[in-house]
């Protein structure tokens, strides 16, 4: 995953595509989401059929630290390695949710600093990464999103 992404779809769009009822939620458009800031999220609802939306935390938090004063939370994770990582392995196994998003960013150096450019679905139509949430709403993110071009902008290309 990125470590900024943008999310300005609309909810009833969003509602439709990822089948969960939107009639509760507000969202402003959103062109630089960072870490540790509230990201909306799906996931399956625990005591019905169907996915319930909802606000997490972006960011993991490991079990066995202190919580945020340990200072940034983990926002990437290697799909060849997540299983086996002890940050991300439980969570793997029991706990995930998609958190919404129509474009991230990528940055190219260049002579003068670094320049951002925001990445798109060919279609402009939203997709999700994949995460593992905590119970007290905290994410794990994983690598995974459409990601089909860009070797321009970055070395290594993240897998879907």
């Amino acid at each position: 995953m990125c470590g900024r992404y943008s999310l300005i779809a609309d909810v009833s769009q969003l509602a439709q595509r990822f089948e969960f009822d939107g009639d509760r939620l507000s969202s402003e458009a959103t062109y630089n989401i960072a870490p540790t800031q509230q990201v909306l999220t799906v996931r399956a609802k625990s005591d019905s059929a169907g996915r319930q939306a909802s606000y997490m935390r972006w960011g993991l938090i490991p079990s066995w630290t202190k919580g945020m004063s340990v200072g940034n939370p983990m926002i990437n994770a290697r799909a060849e390695t997540v299983a086996e990582r002890p940050a991300f392995r439980g969570a793997l196994r029991l706990r995930r949710c998609l958190v919404l998003a129509d474009g991230y960013y990528e940055w190219r150096r260049d002579g003068r600093g670094r320049t951002p450019f925001r990445v798109t679905l060919t279609s402009g139509e939203p997709f999700h990464y994949q995460q593992r949430p905590r119970t007290c709403g905290e994410g794990e993110p994983g690598t995974h999103h459409p990601r089909t071009g860009g070797r321009h902008l970055h070395d290594s290309v993240q897998v879907r």
